[in-house]
């Protein structure tokens, strides 16, 4: 009986988290948008499901900043402002370039190793055309930078920032180009930090975020603009 509990509640979990991935592509597409109301009984309609998996997905989005949850009123889709996600994105580019800076300086032949594995696997997703896979092959190779510059309070700052920033940064990966693009960019990384340049590496992982940072903007703007043209 308890396995059949904990079952129930791992398919509950699995569900919440397909949930919140599929209300966030919805709000960054604008099929739902800022200031819409979230209703958990329309929302478990739509989809098919109780109302639980849908209020756990809400809560994980409002942690990411995609929805208020406010007392009465129930669930919105915020109104994240171009300007704070700016600051978000340039304060990212600080933190990765100061975790690439170090890992230049740092690296072991261990972390040269699991850097270059997590690259070549990056790779890997693009030939199999799967966003998916390569957002988490992504996320893995800038661990792998992060763990170089053995700094976990560095690394731990720049997780937090990055769980934040999750949906924008996840919802760019399917653009077309867009994982070449990042393969190009990690390679040139790569490369600055195993020749030990801390200044060049540094200065490629903010012109990564900063390409991220713009490519964000442009969609963010999108939103907002078929919000007011549908308003």
């Amino acid at each position: 009986m308890a396995r059949t509990e904990r079952q129930g509640s791992g398919e509950s979990v699995t569900r919440a988290v397909e949930l919140s991935f599929a209300l966030e592509a919805a709000i960054l597409s604008g099929d739902l948008k800022p200031g819409d109301r979230l209703d958990e009984v329309r929302l478990a309609e739509r989809y098919s499901v109780s109302r639980t998996p849908i209020r756990e997905a809400l809560k994980h989005l409002a942690a990411s900043g995609l929805v208020d949850l406010r007392p009465r009123q129930g669930a919105l889709v915020a109104r994240p402002t171009v300007a704070g996600l700016i600051d978000m994105f340039e304060t990212m580019a600080v933190l990765e370039g100061a975790c690439v800076g170090l890992a230049a300086r740092r690296h072991t032949s261990a972390d040269r190793t699991a850097i270059l594995a997590a690259h070549e696997a990056c790779l890997g997703a693009t030939a199999s055309e799967d966003p998916d896979l390569f957002y988490r092959r992504n996320n893995d190779f800038h661990d792998a930078l992060w763990r170089g510059a053995h700094n976990a309070f560095l690394s731990d700052q720049a997780l937090a920032l990055r769980k934040r920033l999750e949906p924008y940064r996840r919802q760019i990966t399917f653009h077309p180009g867009r994982m070449a693009l990042s393969n190009d960019e990690h390679a040139r990384i790569m490369e600055a930090v195993f020749r030990m340049d801390a200044d060049g590496a540094e200065r490629l992982m903010r012109t990564h975020l900063d390409t991220l940072r713009d490519d964000v903007t442009t969609l963010v703007n999108t939103v907002y603009r078929s919000a007011a043209a549908a308003a």
